[in-house]
Protein backbone atom coordinates (compact mmCIF):
# COMPACT_ATOMS: atom_id res chain seq x y z
CA UNK A 1 0.00 0.00 0.00
CA UNK A 2 1.47 3.09 -0.69
CA UNK A 3 1.26 6.73 0.85
CA UNK A 4 -1.70 7.99 -0.77
CA UNK A 5 -3.39 4.51 0.52
CA UNK A 6 -3.89 3.44 -2.85
CA UNK A 7 -4.19 -0.54 -2.58
CA UNK A 8 -1.98 -2.39 -5.25
CA UNK A 9 -1.51 -5.94 -6.36
CA UNK A 10 1.98 -6.90 -4.93
CA UNK A 11 2.40 -9.24 -7.88
CA UNK A 12 2.95 -9.94 -11.81
CA UNK A 13 0.35 -11.68 -13.51
CA UNK A 14 0.27 -13.07 -16.93
CA UNK A 15 -3.51 -13.59 -18.85
CA UNK A 16 -3.92 -16.46 -21.33
CA UNK A 17 -5.63 -13.97 -24.05
CA UNK A 18 -1.37 -11.95 -24.15
CA UNK A 19 0.78 -15.27 -22.28
CA UNK A 20 4.15 -13.38 -23.70
CA UNK A 21 3.48 -10.18 -21.64
CA UNK A 22 3.82 -10.27 -17.74
CA UNK A 23 2.39 -7.60 -15.97
CA UNK A 24 3.07 -6.43 -12.69
CA UNK A 25 1.14 -4.57 -9.66
CA UNK A 26 -1.93 -2.21 -11.10
CA UNK A 27 -1.08 -2.97 -14.47
CA UNK A 28 -3.58 -5.00 -13.84
CA UNK A 29 -6.25 -3.14 -14.81
CA UNK A 30 -4.70 -2.75 -18.48
CA UNK A 31 -5.64 -6.62 -19.14
CA UNK A 32 -8.59 -6.63 -20.82
CA UNK A 33 -9.84 -10.11 -19.96
CA UNK A 34 -8.81 -11.19 -17.10
CA UNK A 35 -10.24 -14.65 -17.27
CA UNK A 36 -7.49 -17.04 -16.72
CA UNK A 37 -5.18 -15.28 -14.86
CA UNK A 38 -2.13 -16.28 -13.95
CA UNK A 39 -0.50 -14.93 -10.39
CA UNK A 40 3.26 -14.65 -9.88
CA UNK A 41 3.44 -13.94 -6.16
CA UNK A 42 6.42 -13.05 -4.20
CA UNK A 43 5.02 -14.26 -0.80
CA UNK A 44 3.89 -17.54 -0.42
CA UNK A 45 2.26 -18.63 2.80
CA UNK A 46 2.90 -15.15 4.47
CA UNK A 47 6.44 -15.41 3.53
CA UNK A 48 8.48 -13.46 0.79
CA UNK A 49 9.77 -16.54 -0.61
CA UNK A 50 10.16 -14.98 -4.68
CA UNK A 51 12.72 -11.81 -4.74
CA UNK A 52 12.94 -11.97 -8.18
CA UNK A 53 9.30 -10.81 -8.26
CA UNK A 54 9.01 -8.85 -5.67
CA UNK A 55 12.00 -6.75 -6.70
CA UNK A 56 10.13 -5.98 -10.26
CA UNK A 57 7.29 -4.97 -8.34
CA UNK A 58 9.42 -2.47 -6.59
CA UNK A 59 11.38 -1.26 -9.33
CA UNK A 60 8.24 -0.71 -11.17
CA UNK A 61 6.64 1.26 -8.22
CA UNK A 62 9.24 3.23 -7.29
CA UNK A 63 10.82 3.79 -10.79
CA UNK A 64 9.64 6.51 -13.33
CA UNK A 65 6.01 5.06 -14.28
CA UNK A 66 4.69 5.64 -10.96
CA UNK A 67 6.42 7.46 -7.61
CA UNK A 68 9.81 8.37 -8.70
CA UNK A 69 11.03 7.97 -5.64
CA UNK A 70 14.61 9.38 -4.82
CA UNK A 71 15.51 6.75 -2.12
CA UNK A 72 18.88 8.58 -0.80
CA UNK A 73 15.77 11.35 0.82
CA UNK A 74 13.08 8.68 1.43
CA UNK A 75 12.28 6.70 4.46
CA UNK A 76 10.08 3.50 4.12
CA UNK A 77 8.46 1.91 6.58
CA UNK A 78 7.61 -2.31 5.65
CA UNK A 79 5.46 -4.93 7.49
CA UNK A 80 6.44 -8.64 7.94
CA UNK A 81 4.71 -11.79 9.20
CA UNK A 82 4.97 -12.21 12.86
CA UNK A 83 8.30 -14.25 13.71
CA UNK A 84 9.81 -13.94 10.13
CA UNK A 85 12.55 -16.08 9.31
CA UNK A 86 15.92 -14.77 9.81
CA UNK A 87 17.64 -14.97 6.76
CA UNK A 88 14.22 -13.21 5.08
CA UNK A 89 15.07 -10.55 7.47
CA UNK A 90 18.65 -10.01 6.68
CA UNK A 91 17.82 -10.46 3.03
CA UNK A 92 15.38 -7.65 3.17
CA UNK A 93 17.90 -5.68 5.23
CA UNK A 94 20.21 -6.15 2.35
CA UNK A 95 17.63 -5.11 -0.69
CA UNK A 96 16.37 -1.85 1.15
CA UNK A 97 20.09 -1.13 2.18
CA UNK A 98 22.34 -1.83 0.00
CA UNK A 99 20.24 -2.06 -3.52
CA UNK A 100 17.61 0.45 -2.96
CA UNK A 101 19.74 2.48 -0.29
CA UNK A 102 17.00 3.98 1.28
CA UNK A 103 17.75 6.90 3.70
CA UNK A 104 15.92 5.58 7.28
CA UNK A 105 14.01 1.96 7.73
CA UNK A 106 11.38 0.82 9.58
CA UNK A 107 10.46 -2.85 9.57
CA UNK A 108 7.46 -3.93 11.59
CA UNK A 109 4.20 -6.07 11.99
CA UNK A 110 1.30 -4.95 10.58
CA UNK A 111 -0.36 -5.57 14.14
CA UNK A 112 1.62 -2.91 15.74
CA UNK A 113 0.42 -0.39 13.28
CA UNK A 114 -2.96 -0.98 13.62
CA UNK A 115 -2.39 -1.06 17.73
CA UNK A 116 -1.21 2.33 17.37
CA UNK A 117 -4.28 3.67 15.01
CA UNK A 118 -6.16 1.88 17.87
CA UNK A 119 -4.53 3.70 20.98
CA UNK A 120 -4.27 6.92 19.17
CA UNK A 121 -8.10 7.07 19.02
CA UNK A 122 -8.55 5.16 22.44
CA UNK A 123 -5.95 6.97 24.59
CA UNK A 124 -7.40 5.72 27.85
CA UNK A 125 -6.82 1.98 27.12
CA UNK A 126 -3.53 0.52 27.78
CA UNK A 127 -4.23 -3.19 25.74
CA UNK A 128 -6.44 -4.03 22.58
CA UNK A 129 -6.38 -7.10 20.77
CA UNK A 130 -5.85 -7.29 16.83
CA UNK A 131 -7.20 -9.90 15.23
CA UNK A 132 -5.96 -9.59 11.41
CA UNK A 133 -7.27 -12.03 9.15
CA UNK A 134 -5.50 -11.82 5.46
CA UNK A 135 -4.98 -12.98 2.36
CA UNK A 136 -2.57 -15.94 3.68
CA UNK A 137 -3.41 -16.60 7.27
CA UNK A 138 -5.16 -14.95 10.23
CA UNK A 139 -2.82 -13.32 13.58
CA UNK A 140 -4.52 -13.20 16.72
CA UNK A 141 -1.87 -10.63 18.60
CA UNK A 142 -2.45 -8.85 22.31
CA UNK A 143 -0.89 -5.56 22.29
CA UNK A 144 -0.48 -3.75 25.87
CA UNK A 145 1.43 -0.72 25.68
CA UNK A 146 1.98 -0.71 22.10
CA UNK A 147 4.27 -3.95 22.83
CA UNK A 148 2.98 -6.92 21.84
CA UNK A 149 2.47 -10.26 23.79
CA UNK A 150 4.57 -12.93 22.28
CA UNK A 151 3.31 -15.49 24.68
CA UNK A 152 -0.24 -15.21 23.42
CA UNK A 153 0.06 -15.20 20.17
CA UNK A 154 -1.90 -17.22 17.97
CA UNK A 155 -2.20 -18.09 13.78
CA UNK A 156 -4.98 -19.61 12.27
CA UNK A 157 -4.09 -21.20 8.55
CA UNK A 158 -6.88 -19.81 7.27
CA UNK A 159 -6.92 -16.56 4.95
CA UNK A 160 -8.91 -15.22 2.19
CA UNK A 161 -6.53 -17.38 -0.27
CA UNK A 162 -7.73 -20.62 1.02
CA UNK A 163 -11.49 -19.24 0.82
CA UNK A 164 -11.45 -18.27 -2.61
CA UNK A 165 -9.61 -21.72 -3.32
CA UNK A 166 -12.56 -23.62 -1.82
CA UNK A 167 -15.29 -21.74 -3.29
CA UNK A 168 -13.66 -22.50 -6.60
CA UNK A 169 -13.50 -26.26 -6.00
CA UNK A 170 -17.26 -26.24 -4.68
CA UNK A 171 -18.37 -24.58 -7.77
CA UNK A 172 -16.49 -26.59 -10.03
CA UNK A 173 -17.62 -29.39 -8.64
CA UNK A 174 -21.60 -28.53 -8.74
CA UNK A 175 -21.79 -26.42 -11.50
CA UNK A 176 -19.28 -25.16 -13.73
CA UNK A 177 -15.32 -25.85 -14.07
CA UNK A 178 -13.66 -22.55 -12.59
CA UNK A 179 -10.61 -23.51 -11.23
CA UNK A 180 -8.39 -21.16 -13.36
CA UNK A 181 -10.62 -19.11 -12.44
CA UNK A 182 -9.31 -17.28 -9.45
CA UNK A 183 -9.42 -13.12 -10.24
CA UNK A 184 -13.04 -13.42 -11.33
CA UNK A 185 -14.18 -16.35 -8.20
CA UNK A 186 -12.45 -13.93 -5.94
CA UNK A 187 -14.78 -11.36 -6.77
CA UNK A 188 -17.85 -13.74 -6.81
CA UNK A 189 -16.53 -14.50 -2.74
CA UNK A 190 -16.39 -10.62 -2.29
CA UNK A 191 -20.14 -9.88 -3.79
CA UNK A 192 -22.10 -12.86 -2.24
CA UNK A 193 -20.64 -14.61 0.68
CA UNK A 194 -21.29 -13.36 4.33
CA UNK A 195 -21.02 -15.36 7.88
CA UNK A 196 -24.06 -16.83 8.48
CA UNK A 197 -25.62 -15.63 12.18
CA UNK A 198 -27.47 -19.46 13.09
CA UNK A 199 -25.47 -22.05 10.17
CA UNK A 200 -28.31 -24.69 10.62
CA UNK A 201 -31.29 -22.05 9.80
CA UNK A 202 -29.62 -20.98 6.68
CA UNK A 203 -28.63 -24.74 5.76
CA UNK A 204 -32.57 -24.96 6.29
CA UNK A 205 -33.79 -21.94 4.25
CA UNK A 206 -30.84 -22.96 1.28
CA UNK A 207 -32.74 -26.70 1.00
CA UNK A 208 -36.31 -24.63 0.47
CA UNK A 209 -37.38 -24.07 -3.23
CA UNK A 210 -38.88 -21.23 -5.21
CA UNK A 211 -39.30 -18.27 -3.28
CA UNK A 212 -38.81 -19.74 0.10
CA UNK A 213 -35.00 -19.23 -0.61
CA UNK A 214 -33.92 -16.01 0.45
CA UNK A 215 -30.58 -17.31 0.67
CA UNK A 216 -29.86 -18.31 -2.92
CA UNK A 217 -28.80 -15.90 -5.67
CA UNK A 218 -27.81 -16.16 -9.74
CA UNK A 219 -24.59 -14.54 -10.25
CA UNK A 220 -24.22 -13.66 -13.88
CA UNK A 221 -20.38 -14.16 -14.45
CA UNK A 222 -18.65 -11.54 -16.44
CA UNK A 223 -17.74 -12.23 -20.60
CA UNK A 224 -15.80 -9.39 -20.59
CA UNK A 225 -16.95 -7.59 -23.92
CA UNK A 226 -20.26 -6.55 -22.46
CA UNK A 227 -19.84 -7.08 -19.07
CA UNK A 228 -16.86 -6.66 -17.53
CA UNK A 229 -17.38 -7.19 -13.72
CA UNK A 230 -19.47 -9.57 -12.46
CA UNK A 231 -23.40 -8.92 -10.50
CA UNK A 232 -26.16 -10.31 -8.24
CA UNK A 233 -29.26 -10.52 -10.73
CA UNK A 234 -32.14 -8.63 -8.58
CA UNK A 235 -33.93 -10.94 -7.01
CA UNK A 236 -37.22 -9.40 -9.12
CA UNK A 237 -35.36 -10.81 -11.94
CA UNK A 238 -34.55 -14.02 -10.85
CA UNK A 239 -35.67 -16.81 -13.09
CA UNK A 240 -36.80 -19.81 -10.18
CA UNK A 241 -37.58 -22.43 -12.42
CA UNK A 242 -36.35 -22.91 -15.89
CA UNK A 243 -33.52 -21.20 -17.68
CA UNK A 244 -32.26 -17.69 -18.84
CA UNK A 245 -33.40 -16.71 -22.09
CA UNK A 246 -30.72 -14.34 -22.17
CA UNK A 247 -27.22 -15.19 -23.05
CA UNK A 248 -25.90 -14.69 -19.70
CA UNK A 249 -23.66 -17.02 -17.78
CA UNK A 250 -25.14 -17.71 -14.44
CA UNK A 251 -23.93 -18.85 -11.32
CA UNK A 252 -26.61 -20.18 -9.11
CA UNK A 253 -25.34 -19.86 -5.51
CA UNK A 254 -27.18 -20.86 -2.17
CA UNK A 255 -25.22 -22.33 0.58
CA UNK A 256 -22.01 -22.08 -0.71
CA UNK A 257 -22.60 -18.14 0.12
CA UNK A 258 -22.39 -18.88 4.01
CA UNK A 259 -20.36 -22.35 3.97
CA UNK A 260 -17.49 -20.87 2.39
CA UNK A 261 -16.79 -17.57 5.44
CA UNK A 262 -17.82 -20.45 8.46
CA UNK A 263 -14.47 -21.73 7.61
CA UNK A 264 -13.08 -18.79 9.13
CA UNK A 265 -15.41 -19.79 12.53
CA UNK A 266 -15.17 -23.82 11.93
CA UNK A 267 -11.97 -24.70 10.25
CA UNK A 268 -12.55 -28.39 11.06
CA UNK A 269 -15.24 -28.30 8.37
CA UNK A 270 -13.06 -28.63 5.61
CA UNK A 271 -10.68 -31.12 8.00
CA UNK A 272 -7.99 -28.35 9.18
CA UNK A 273 -7.52 -29.50 12.77
CA UNK A 274 -7.47 -25.44 14.49
CA UNK A 275 -9.54 -23.26 16.55
CA UNK A 276 -11.64 -20.89 14.98
CA UNK A 277 -11.45 -17.27 15.26
CA UNK A 278 -13.80 -16.47 18.34
CA UNK A 279 -12.55 -19.72 20.27
CA UNK A 280 -8.88 -18.50 19.92
CA UNK A 281 -9.02 -14.89 20.45
CA UNK A 282 -10.63 -16.53 23.84
CA UNK A 283 -7.96 -18.77 24.10
CA UNK A 284 -4.98 -15.96 23.22
CA UNK A 285 -6.38 -13.68 25.97
CA UNK A 286 -6.50 -16.83 28.72
CA UNK A 287 -2.95 -17.10 28.18
CA UNK A 288 -2.23 -13.72 29.33
CA UNK A 289 -2.56 -12.79 33.51
CA UNK A 290 -5.86 -12.71 34.83
CA UNK A 291 -5.75 -8.83 35.80
CA UNK A 292 -5.28 -8.07 32.42
CA UNK A 293 -7.77 -10.40 30.69
CA UNK A 294 -11.05 -7.80 31.09
CA UNK A 295 -8.98 -4.91 29.27
CA UNK A 296 -8.35 -7.36 26.70
CA UNK A 297 -11.95 -8.50 25.81
CA UNK A 298 -13.35 -4.94 26.25
CA UNK A 299 -11.00 -4.13 23.29
CA UNK A 300 -10.77 -6.67 20.10
CA UNK A 301 -10.41 -5.10 16.68
CA UNK A 302 -11.17 -6.81 13.70
CA UNK A 303 -8.33 -6.29 10.54
CA UNK A 304 -7.94 -7.57 6.78
CA UNK A 305 -10.02 -8.74 4.00
CA UNK A 306 -11.93 -11.05 5.61
CA UNK A 307 -13.53 -9.17 8.02
CA UNK A 308 -15.62 -7.16 5.58
CA UNK A 309 -17.88 -9.71 5.15
CA UNK A 310 -21.38 -9.20 6.12
CA UNK A 311 -22.16 -10.81 9.67
CA UNK A 312 -18.66 -11.03 10.47
CA UNK A 313 -18.43 -8.84 13.09
CA UNK A 314 -21.18 -9.79 15.02
CA UNK A 315 -20.81 -13.22 14.75
CA UNK A 316 -17.41 -12.56 16.45
CA UNK A 317 -19.36 -10.71 19.09
CA UNK A 318 -21.91 -13.22 20.25
CA UNK A 319 -19.51 -16.41 20.01
CA UNK A 320 -17.07 -14.45 22.28
CA UNK A 321 -19.33 -13.45 24.41
CA UNK A 322 -20.81 -17.23 24.97
CA UNK A 323 -17.18 -18.04 25.78
CA UNK A 324 -16.88 -15.27 27.87
CA UNK A 325 -17.18 -14.85 31.71
CA UNK A 326 -20.51 -12.85 32.11
CA UNK A 327 -18.65 -10.07 34.71
CA UNK A 328 -16.44 -9.43 31.85
CA UNK A 329 -17.43 -6.58 29.41
CA UNK A 330 -17.33 -7.66 25.54
CA UNK A 331 -16.58 -4.76 22.60
CA UNK A 332 -15.27 -5.84 19.29
CA UNK A 333 -14.43 -2.90 17.03
CA UNK A 334 -14.69 -3.00 13.21
CA UNK A 335 -12.79 0.23 11.98
CA UNK A 336 -14.48 1.67 8.77
CA UNK A 337 -11.58 0.53 6.30
CA UNK A 338 -10.11 -2.69 7.93
CA UNK A 339 -8.10 -3.17 5.24
CA UNK A 340 -6.05 0.58 5.08
CA UNK A 341 -5.33 0.47 9.05
CA UNK A 342 -2.79 -0.87 9.18
CA UNK A 343 -1.70 1.46 6.89
CA UNK A 344 -3.40 4.56 8.71
CA UNK A 345 -1.10 3.66 11.47
CA UNK A 346 2.21 3.40 9.68
CA UNK A 347 1.17 7.10 8.44
CA UNK A 348 0.33 8.44 11.86
CA UNK A 349 3.55 6.88 13.18
CA UNK A 350 5.50 8.56 10.66
CA UNK A 351 4.64 11.88 11.78
CA UNK A 352 5.46 11.25 15.71
CA UNK A 353 7.97 13.17 17.11
CA UNK A 354 9.93 10.09 17.83
CA UNK A 355 9.99 8.33 14.72
CA UNK A 356 13.33 9.38 14.13
CA UNK A 357 14.32 7.08 17.09
CA UNK A 358 12.49 4.18 15.68
CA UNK A 359 13.89 3.58 12.08
CA UNK A 360 17.20 2.35 11.16
CA UNK A 361 19.26 4.95 9.10
CA UNK A 362 21.35 3.46 6.22
CA UNK A 363 24.48 5.20 8.35
CA UNK A 364 23.29 2.90 11.38
CA UNK A 365 23.42 -0.21 9.01
CA UNK A 366 26.36 0.62 7.15
CA UNK A 367 28.53 0.86 10.17
CA UNK A 368 26.30 -2.05 12.29
CA UNK A 369 25.16 -4.12 9.94
CA UNK A 370 22.18 -6.63 10.30
CA UNK A 371 22.82 -6.42 14.62
CA UNK A 372 21.17 -2.94 14.49
CA UNK A 373 18.27 -3.63 12.94
CA UNK A 374 17.97 -6.80 15.10
CA UNK A 375 18.19 -4.86 18.22
CA UNK A 376 15.40 -2.02 17.41
CA UNK A 377 13.31 -3.98 14.91
CA UNK A 378 10.94 -6.39 17.42
CA UNK A 379 9.49 -8.74 14.73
Amino acid sequence: MMDNGSIIPNCQFRSKTARLKTFTANQIDEIKDPSGLFYILPFQKGYLVNWDVQRQVWDYLFGKEMYQVDFLDTNIIITEPYFNFTSIQESMNEILFEEYQFQAVLRVNAGALSAHRYFRDNPSELCCIIVDSGYSFTHIVPYCRSKKKKEAIIRINVGGKLLTNHLKEIISYRQLHVMDETHVINQVKEDVCYVSQDFYRDMDIAKLKGEENTVMVDYVLPDFSTIKKGFCKPREEMVLSGKYKSGEQILRLANERFAVPEILFNPSDIGIQEMGIPEAIVYSIQNLPEEMQPHFFKNIVLTGGNSLFPGFRDRVYSEVRCLTPTDYDVSVVLPENPITYAWEGGKLISENDDFEDMVVTREDYEENGHSICEEKFDI
